[in-house]
């Protein structure tokens, strides 16, 4: 399966679903954009931009307001580390992460291949103080694109 997930994968969609089944794209936004790569020996990447994102005020990021630079690191997401399969889960163990809370833990997600694309659950968690499942889907990149 490593050979399956092994490549370049750009974020087609977000969404989140509560327990009552209400879906939205909180708290993504409707036009996320992201980058998944998976590296045959066991290596992930993982990067989210939240949709509508504003620029800093300032060129210089050390002179942006905080506020803007509490929206900017509430409207990003980074992780890397390493990865492994276990069924229909692929399970990330965190390295370094934009969310300090992460590092040397592990995100297990279902995951689901769909042609060239593949679909990946997290398990429920609390988001905004509501429990809530992510959906993203991913679409392979071409090599060399």
């Amino acid at each position: 399966m490593h050979d399956r997930l092994a490549g370049t994968w750009k974020l087609v969609s977000a969404s989140s679903s509560t327990a009552s089944g209400e879906r939205n794209d909180a708290p993504f936004s409707p036009s996320p954009a992201g980058f998944l790569t998976y590296t045959q020996d066991g290596r992930v990447t993982a990067m989210i931009s939240y949709g509508g994102r504003k620029p800093l005020s300032s060129s210089d990021s050390r002179l942006a307001p905080r506020e803007e630079e509490a929206e900017a690191f509430r409207t990003f997401l980074a992780n890397a580390g390493r990865y492994r399969l276990d069924g229909d889960k692929v399970i990330h163990h965190v390295e370094i992460s934009s969310i300090q809370n992460w590092v040397e833990t592990d995100l297990i997600r279902s995951i689901k291949f769909e042609g060239e694309r593949i679909v990946l659950l997290t398990p429920p968690a609390p988001d905004g103080g509501t429990i809530h499942t992510f959906e993203l889907i991913w679409e392979r990149l071409p090599a060399n694109s």
